[in-house]
């Protein structure tokens, strides 16, 4: 019996964290697996994530650490395959980690350990991986002879997939097929939306999408005061919309950045103020009217610069008591010092917007949850195809989360592709 090769159980597009998990899952089961990325290789935002050490995942997942229009269709697949899991397999193949703050779980060397463990699995699995495959269609094939609720037990090709590689044409058929894409963020580690194309295709409902885990930009004196202070790093608590975050603000020439602004900038929206404390642990009122009355003879800027960085305290003497600047706490009234505190604790700011897809981390919103299995990741309505990592509308935190999805959503659709 002659075997065509252009047939297999299962086709992933996309060789990124999800599709790779999903495929040596799959393999794994015996199925015969293709994974197509466009790409000149597999892996790339694995290998320039946690500033190339893989912030892999967390000690700590939750439902709570993620995104999404529906905040439960994380849960099954996190708790199928949970953090721990990928511990384990990370533990298994002698890949030296350490830990950091809040939990996070990096590679002690490089993040290339992570991918060569990924490709290792896929090769001993048998996963075959092809790059440089620009996806030129996908459609559904006509099976005859069975009715809905059997087509799993059928075994025939589902859907035909059309590609380019390397500029020549090819075509490809699959009982199962795996979008697992990625989504806008960093076009330029692969980042497309042909997933959402795919999944409009076969009519699934998409949430609105935006730049997440990103930086601020501002376009009025905020601009000019962050381009002074570039490179200027310290701890803050961060809110916008009733949630708060605190962790390092960066300044950058184009605005704020570092861990905290990225964090919030998940839910932020146009227009929205954004508070900034920069003394999160202090209740600055207190602490100035309690040195006014004992050390009265000092200078503001020199008080506050015990605290804050010295650049960071003359801008704030520029923004908040330029006429008291060489005033004492003892000359300047209860009622000025309530008021600076209170902006030093509550300084409110309006990002003029974000930097955008080109150096966000994640993609918020994606396909809509509703029209996937949590237990499966296949489209409810469509027999045969599945949807894995971020082109879903799951976003995680800053700190191993998208990593924890990609790997369980990736898992469970490896068990039932």
């Amino acid at each position: 019996m002659s075997f065509d090769f252009n047939q297999y159980d299962v086709i992933i597009l996309g060789a990124g964290a999800s599709g790779l998990m999903c495929a040596f899952t799959a393999a794994q089961r015996g199925r015969r697996v293709l994974v197509l990325e466009k790409a000149n290789k597999v892996g790339k935002k694995i290998l320039m994530s946690g500033g190339g050490k893989c912030n892999f995942t967390n000690h700590f997942v939750e439902a709570d650490n993620f995104i999404s229009n529906n905040p439960h269709f994380c849960k099954a697949a996190l708790k199928r395959y949970s953090q721990w899991d990928f511990i384990s397999m990370v533990a298994r193949h002698g890949i030296e980690v350490e830990e950091r703050k809040h939990s996070q779980q990096f590679c002690k060397n490089s993040a290339k350990d992570i991918l060569v463990m990924l490709l290792d699995e896929c090769a001993q699995a048998g996963v075959e991986i092809k790059t440089h495959c620009e996806i030129q269609n996908v459609k559904p094939l006509e099976l005859s002879g069975h009715s809905d609720k059997h087509q799993h037990q059928d075994n025939r090709s589902r859907y035909q997939v059309s590609m380019l590689q390397d500029h020549l044409p090819h075509k490809l058929q699959c009982h199962s097929l795996v979008v697992a894409t990625g989504a806008l963020s960093i076009p330029s580690l692969g980042g497309s939306g042909i997933g959402y194309d795919i999944a409009k295709q076969f009519e699934l409902k998409l949430t609105d999408r935006r730049a997440g885990l990103v930086p601020f930009m501002f376009s009025d004196q905020t601009k000019t005061l962050c381009e002074r202070l570039s490179g200027l790093a310290l701890e803050v608590e961060v809110t916008c919309n009733q949630q708060s975050f605190t962790e390092n603000v960066l300044f950058t020439h184009r605005g704020m950045s570092g861990p905290v602004m990225l964090q919030i900038s998940n839910y932020w929206h146009q227009g929205d103020e954004i508070s900034i404390n920069l003394l999160p642990y202090l209740d600055v009122v207190g602490w100035l009217i309690e040195t006014k009355k004992k050390q009265g003879k000092l200078l503001l800027r020199t008080l506050l610069t015990k605290k804050l960085a010295k650049g960071l305290v003359k801008e704030l003497q520029l923004l908040w008591w330029p006429q008291q600047a060489e005033s004492s706490l003892a000359e300047m009234t209860d009622k000025q010092l309530i008021c600076i505190a209170n902006n030093i604790n509550n300084w409110r700011l309006k990002p003029s917007a974000t930097e955008g897809y080109r150096t966000a981390e994640v993609t918020l919103g994606g396909v809509d949850t509703d029209g996937i299995s949590s237990k499966t990741m296949e489209a409810k309505q469509q027999t045969g195809l599945f949807f894995t990592g971020e082109v879903l509308d799951v976003t995680g935190h800053l700190g191993g989360f998208n990593f924890q999805w990609a790997w369980s959503s990736g898992y469970s659709a490896g068990l039932f592709v």
